[in-house]
């Protein structure tokens, strides 16, 4: 049975009080090899945001748990419904999506891609992004095979996606790891970390 302490931590989280803290970063990871990296995004959050993490199982091939900062609580699928058992008990995407002022897929897979465009949910992240207050800043950094970047269903993905008001990242050139170069690496950590910290202090004057 999975644990329910991060089901009970999130739960606890949305009681913070708003006033003088950190920004809540919601980062999450989907099965590209690019979530290798996953460990290093959440220490480059972490130095300035409260962050909590979401990954699909698939990317847990290539994440590195113990490469997490400790303070950054990891969620999978397996935490989804542990701890509810009748109605009124909390919902882990729920819970989440209420406590994060701002979300991040990186890296986003093909596949978690066109399932966000088809409105389909069928993991935990899939059903935070289903359930996302599109009020609240959304973004991802596509990593994937270059053909797959070019292929014709992924750019109508894309460009659904920023009609709903997502924020693209976009990919860089550089060798991939099935040993192709291509276009469509995902953008570097100090660049998607730096994306959206400016989004927030542009966001902040703007409301100051």
């Amino acid at each position: 049975m999975a644990n329910p302490e991060p089901v009970v931590a999130a739960r606890e989280m949305i009681q913070v009080n708003p006033v003088s803290r950190k920004p809540r970063i919601l980062l999450a990871a989907s099965g590209s090899v690019a979530a290798i990296k996953f460990g290093n995004l959440c220490h480059y959050f972490s130095d300035w945001a409260d962050v909590r993490a979401v990954v699909i199982m698939a990317s847990l091939h290539f994440i590195d748990k113990a490469s997490l900062p400790k303070d950054v609580i990891l969620f999978t699928d397996e935490d989804e419904w542990s701890s509810w058992n009748k109605i009124g008990d909390s919902v882990l995407h729920i819970e989440l999506r209420r406590w994060a002022d701002i979300m991040a897929i990186a890296p986003l897979s093909a596949n978690t891609l066109g399932k966000i465009d088809g409105g389909l949910c069928d993991n935990l992240l899939t059903y935070i992004v289903q359930a996302w207050d599109f009020s609240k800043p959304f973004f991802v950094a596509p990593a994937m095979n270059t053909f797959m970047w070019t292929n014709p269903f992924t750019q109508r993905h894309l460009t659904a996606i920023e009609e709903l008001g997502i924020s693209v990242i976009q990919p860089i050139t550089k060798k991939l790891s099935c040993g192709e170069y291509g276009n469509d690496a995902m953008a570097e950590i100090s660049i998607i970390c730096s994306t959206v910290r400016l989004f927030l202090e542009s966001q902040n004057q703007q409301s100051s």
